[in-house]
C-alpha cells in the first residue's frame, strides 16, 4: 500500500478502514488488502484508491459509500475522494496473514 499522510490521519483512517467489510466475506477491506494507496493533505481532502475482490461486485456501491461515510466522520476531514481500480488486480495473496486465518487459507 502506497501512504502519503501530510494531514497526519493515517492511523484514524486505517482504524475506520478496519470497519468496513465485505458483505460477503468476514473480513475487514483493510485486511482483504483492497487498500491501494491512501493520500491525506493538509487542507483534509483523503483520496483512497481501492479496489474489490471481483470486477462485477454487487455491493460495490455500499462498500465505497460505508468507506468515504466512515472516513468523512474522523476529525479534520472535509473531502473524501474513493477511487476504484482493477490494476493490479486483486488476489488472494494481498490479503493479511490474519485475513487469510479468518477464511481458511493459512
Amino acid at each position: 500500500m502506497i501512504i502519503n499522510d501530510a494531514a497526519g490521519l493515517k492511523d484514524e483512517i486505517i482504524e475506520r478502514l478496519k470497519t468496513v467489510f465485505d458483505p460477503e466475506l468476514p473480513v475487514n477491506i483493510y485486511e482483504l488488502g483492497l487498500i491501494y494507496e491512501l493520500i491525506t493533505h493538509v487542507d483534509g481532502t483523503v483520496k483512497v484508491v481501492m479496489t474489490l475482490t471481483a470486477p462485477g461486485c454487487p455491493v460495490a456501491d455500499q462498500i465505497l459509500q460505508d468507506v468515504e461515510r466512515r472516513l468523512s466522520d474522523i476529525e479534520g476531514v472535509k473531502e473524501v475522494r474513493v477511487e476504484i481500480t482493477f490494476d493490479p488486480p486483486w488476489d488472494r495473496s494481498m490479503m493479511s496473514e490474519e485475513a487469510q486465518l479468518e477464511l481458511g487459507f493459512m
